[in-house]
């Protein structure tokens, strides 16, 4: 190529560069609307996927206490059911980001409600903050190195070789009891419930199992490394810098409190279960999204780290379509056919969902869609609204 062409070419660029549009990042408490057009999408089947999200709302209770106890409850031992708050959720209701402007909202997404295990997403960030503070040395580290004395979460001989990566990747087996609920209580495995104790153990990293009661051994011990209660951390260093309300809340268990350092302060859930978690609205469970989706960035300030983001979005050993807690990757596109491979969801019970998608620039949260092949064909839907 000669001088004269790589000069034009090098003008071009920076003219395209100059008059690029900068990458818009949402002020509290305001965020910019777009036609869909002006965002590359096609108005009327945008509209379908949005009517069609309407048309599939879960039927299960909106009462959250009656539902998990219709579903969990049905099947498991309850210990006494619910330890920490419900409330009765909304009707479905979401939102559509493309190119970083609301395209789309239906229904009451101001609503605070439950975001079950949505809330594994946030706890597991705020575990990446300590890692990207120097507070964990690494995730390939026994959790057990940073406990104090005292704490007993690791010291059991089954239990002393897990690391942060196994509690962030679910593959543990912790072997206990916490807030009055035994690692095998969630989800038990075997044909009676005389059989339940005595599961199956495995070597930690070896099993996968989605497991809320060793997500809130990771969420103990977190608090422990931070000394701090969590929701005040993620408050401090994600929320606030995003723009988010000041209406979300993330709950424990009545029984859940521990005193460090002369001070009492709650281990919150990493989900719904038994009741507790993030209670939150579509527009801060957006934010949350849109941070990923611009790779843990906020306006020149980078949040979550993108080495954090890659190591969630990577594949556990004995689970390829599961990252980080809660990382719902789509390797092979399994979970989701319609979605690109690249694309993830964090997902709550519900089902809750922020889905993120680098390739085609959209962030959609949809709160209380059924389950089964719903949310498939609703980013089928969506998807097919992106002008090619």
């Amino acid at each position: 190529m000669n001088l004269r062409r790589r000069l034009v070419l090098l003008a071009a660029l920076v003219s395209t560069l100059a008059t690029a549009e900068p990458i818009y990042f949402p002020p509290r408490g305001d965020w910019q609307r777009a036609e869909p057009a002006a965002t590359g999408l096609d108005a009327a089947r945008l509209a379908k996927a949005i009517a069609y999200a309407q048309a599939h709302e879960n039927p299960a209770p909106r009462d959250q206490a009656l539902a998990l106890a219709q579903s969990f409850g049905r099947n498991e031992p309850y210990f006494g059911g619910q330890i920490g708050p419900t409330r009765e959720r909304a009707a479905i209701n979401g939102l559509v980001i493309r190119r970083g402007k609301v395209v789309a909202e239906w229904g009451d997404t101001r609503r605070v409600d439950m975001s079950h295990s949505i809330t594994k997403t946030f706890l597991s960030t705020v575990v990446g903050l300590a890692w990207q503070q120097g507070l964990i040395r690494s995730t390939d580290e026994r959790a057990a190195e940073s406990m104090p004395p005292g704490v007993d979460l690791f010291t059991s001989a089954k239990n002393a070789p897990i690391t942060w990566e196994h509690l962030l990747r679910q593959t543990s087996d912790w072997q206990g009891t916490l807030w009055g609920k035994p690692d095998w209580a969630d989800r038990p495995v075997g044909k009676t419930p005389e059989d339940w104790p005595h599961r199956p153990l495995y070597e930690p990293g070896a099993h996968y199992k989605y497991n809320d009661v060793r997500v809130n051994v990771l969420a103990l011990a977190a608090l422990q490394v931070w000394r701090r209660p969590l929701p005040e951390v993620l408050r401090e260093q994600v929320m606030d810098p995003i723009g988010a309300s000041s209406r979300w809340r993330w709950h424990g268990y009545d029984n859940s409190w521990v005193e460090l350092d002369g001070q009492r302060m709650q281990s919150v859930s990493g989900g719904g279960h038994w009741g507790g978690g993030l209670f939150i609205d579509a527009w801060d469970m957006a934010r949350f999204g849109y941070l990923h989706l611009r790779q843990g960035e906020w306006q020149g300030r980078q949040i979550v780290s993108r080495e954090w983001i890659a190591k969630a979005r990577t594949p556990g050993p004995d689970n390829a379509e599961y990252g980080y807690c809660n990382w719902f990757l789509n390797t092979g596109r399994k979970a989701l056919p319609a979605a690109p491979e690249s694309s993830v969801t964090f997902r709550g019970n519900g089902q809750n969902i922020i889905y993120v998608d680098w390739e085609n620039d959209v962030v959609a949260v949809v709160r209380w869609i059924d389950n089964g092949p719903a949310l498939n064909e609703f980013i089928a839907k969506l998807l097919a609204a992106v002008k090619r």
